[in-house]
């Protein structure tokens, strides 16, 4: 979903997102949260349990009732765009700089849905982690 990504940019770059806005009001959430499910785990798998974590915490706020159209517009484009192979930033290309672009759009989401994330979201993560990854253990 490309305009998601779009609409992402520009919140990052500052600019005017209202006729973007527009354009994703009637999407229908439930088959986009579900079928980002069956990409995101793959994807986790290759990357490990902790850059999993706040990938499933958006994830979990995505798929929250609650959430508003712009967050679940913005989380989605972070997710996608951190997990799809493509980027606007290649890292074959740019090294570090390919890297960084992902980093940002993560950050940058997370940092402005962070007060949504629940005990109860946090627990549906573990689980998910302890489902995808095995059970981790505290060292006492």
């Amino acid at each position: 979903m490309t305009i998601a990504i779009l609409i992402l940019a520009y919140m990052i770059m500052g600019k005017d997102i209202a006729p973007l806005l527009k354009r994703v009001k009637n999407i229908d959430w439930r088959n986009k949260i579900n079928a980002l499910m069956d990409r995101l785990k793959p994807w986790a798998l290759k990357a490990g349990r902790a850059a999993t974590r706040p990938l499933l915490q958006l994830y979990y706020v995505l798929d929250d009732e609650r959430t508003s159209t712009l967050d679940r517009v913005l989380i989605y484009a972070a997710i996608i765009y951190i997990i799809l192979p493509m980027d606007l930033i290649p890292s074959a290309v740019y090294k570090f700089l390919g890297i960084l672009d992902d980093g940002v759009a993560l950050l940058y989401v997370y940092k402005k849905i962070q007060d949504k994330i629940t005990p109860e979201i946090k627990e549906k993560v573990e689980d998910t982690l302890n489902k995808w990854f095995g059970v981790e253990y505290e060292v006492l």
